[in-house]
């Protein structure tokens, strides 16, 4: 384990497995945009190095996975909300090779929605709660982060989120199909471990093989960023 680097970004690396936790949770991990380009940048990284398989993203504490942005420094910098650093962040987590796993501790709410809904699998705790009120908040959603909500709980629910505020529970964030599992907070990281174990022992060109043939599946992933199979 590294020591947290500027912006409250903590690595943890663990054979071909590297975990990025969000690490402010006094803040409920709510992002300001040093954070966002040390996420993105250690996204980016690992995307290129053939020894990480399997990139786990989870927030510090049992509060929060992510708040979203930093609401101080948004109304401080009102273009923090339209930085393209989020839609950097997204679009590398979309276009890694490797399995991505965003295991969510905590409240998934606002803009952090978007690294989340990049990942190819979303795990949360029962005490997790999903909201992403834009309208509220005066802010438009990140570009992408549309599409990606209704490929995975279809349009009419992403606009229950998006366009009426809806809060949902981890039961029903599971049953929309927006978290493929619910798991208890002792359990997270033996869930994580299982479904990371075929990743992690797989050739690199195979696992980076079979993810683009996903990337290729017709609808709205079909627009989204597409994983490079490693040369």
């Amino acid at each position: 384990m590294s020591a947290p680097v500027p912006g409250a970004i903590r690595t943890e690396r663990e054979g071909a497995r590297l975990t990025l936790v969000i690490d402010r949770p006094g803040a409920a991990n709510a992002l300001s945009r040093a954070m966002l380009v040390a996420l993105a940048e250690k996204v980016e990284a690992a995307a290129h190095d053939r020894a990480v398989r399997v990139i786990v993203l989870t927030g510090a504490g049992e509060r929060a996975f992510s708040s979203g942005a930093d609401l101080a420094e948004a109304r401080a910098t009102p273009s923090l909300t339209r930085d393209p650093v989020w839609e950097r962040l997204s679009g590398a987590l979309a276009s890694a090779p490797q399995l991505t796993l965003a295991a969510l501790n905590g409240t998934l709410a606002g803009g952090a929605f978007g690294m989340a809904l990049a990942c190819d699998l979303r795990l949360a705790v029962p005490e997790a709660s999903f909201f992403y009120p834009v309208l509220r908040n005066g802010f438009l959603p990140q570009p992408s982060d549309p599409a990606r909500l209704a490929a995975l709980v279809g349009p009419g629910r992403a606009r229950e989120i998006l366009l009426c505020g809806a809060r949902w529970s981890a039961d029903e964030a599971h049953e929309a199909g927006l978290i493929e599992r619910v798991v208890p907070r002792t359990r997270m990281e033996d869930e994580i471990a299982a479904l990371a174990a075929d990743a992690l022992a797989a050739p690199t060109d195979l696992l980076s093989g079979i993810k683009a043939l996903f990337a290729r599946l017709p609808g709205p992933l079909s627009a989204m960023p597409q994983p490079e199979i490693n040369p």
